[in-house]
């Protein structure tokens, strides 16, 4: 059964937030992938819902003239898979969509809803972490532009603030020109499973052999999503071996805050976090130009 008490929609921005600062109560729902679970299982009783589907300009993806990639919040992962713009600039972002569950799934769902949801399961966010994604919220009282980093503030906790809506995810050319990606999704099963470990590298290379930026984001490594910034640093500027990607993949696990859960230990995953890092960043190494590292 779904315990639901009131539902409302909007057709434009401005109507969802003047309902939204009318009622705080208002839970925004999209695809309703994550929202309808949770109802239905109980663990949200007399819902009021906002649906904003009927938004038109929350949906699509456009590259503006100064670079910058608009993401909007209520494109699907179908969507994200098959567009020129994400395939041709953040291939990694396809990669992460491609592992979020099922083609039914991936019909419905939303990138602003797996966002908003403050999972740090979720597919898209060790990726959007990498690439330093910003996201614009907008209330009745104004917009703000923050730094997804600073949005995930606790297991299922955002940055959301009452009456606020997520309007655009904002991905600068700095953050995606001339890096190379890869995204690994490490489940227990291939198909439909919630992440053990998800881990998203991006890397620069100069001179055809040495580090200009690396960039790791983890899922399922922590609370909430996170960067492995000890790492980062130590990558900058080093030239390309077995010898350097073995150190950054030990270093990315001091950032990590994993713990033991029925689906693995804080063992297998750290361990997991040194093994796939270095995966990912000889995946990466290839796609930014550089040479096969055994």
């Amino acid at each position: 059964m779904y315990d639901i008490k009131a539902y409302f929609e909007a057709e434009t921005i401005d109507e969802a937030t003047k309902l939204l600062a009318a009622n705080p109560n208002l839970i925004v729902i999209a695809g309703g992938t994550d929202v309808l679970i949770k109802i239905h299982h109980g663990e949200v009783q007399k819902a009021e819902l906002l649906s904003i589907r009927k938004i038109k300009s929350l949906e699509g993806i456009r590259k503006l003239k100064d670079g910058r990639i608009i993401i909007g919040p209520l494109t699907t992962f179908t969507q994200i898979i098959n567009n020129p713009v994400i395939k041709e600039n953040i291939p990694i972002l396809t990669e992460a969509a491609l592992s979020m569950g099922g083609p039914q799934i991936r019909n419905v769902a939303t990138i602003g809803g797996n966002i908003c949801n403050g999972a740090t399961s979720a597919d898209s966010a060790s990726s959007l972490f990498a690439l330093n994604a910003k996201l614009r919220l907008k209330s009745e009282q104004g917009e703000r532009i923050i730094p997804i980093q600073e949005f995930y503030l606790g297991p299922g906790k955002v940055d959301l603030r009452p009456g606020e809506l997520l309007t655009e995810i904002i991905i600068s050319p700095e953050d995606y020109m001339g890096y190379g990606g890869h995204y690994i999704k490490f489940s227990a099963r291939k198909a439909m499973d919630i992440a053990i470990l998800g881990v998203a590298v991006l890397c620069k290379i100069k001179e055809g052999r040495i580090f200009e930026d690396v960039r790791i984001g983890l899922g399922v490594a922590g609370p909430t999503p996170l960067r492995c910034l000890e790492a980062e640093a130590y990558a900058k500027g080093k030239s390309i071996s077995a010898q350097t990607i073995a150190e950054i993949g030990k270093l990315a696990v001091k950032s990590t805050k994993a713990r033991t859960s029925w689906r693995a230990s804080k063992e297998y995953r750290e361990h997991l976090v040194e093994e796939l890092t270095q995966r990912a960043l000889k995946v990466a190494i290839i796609k930014a130009g550089g040479e096969e590292i055994a």
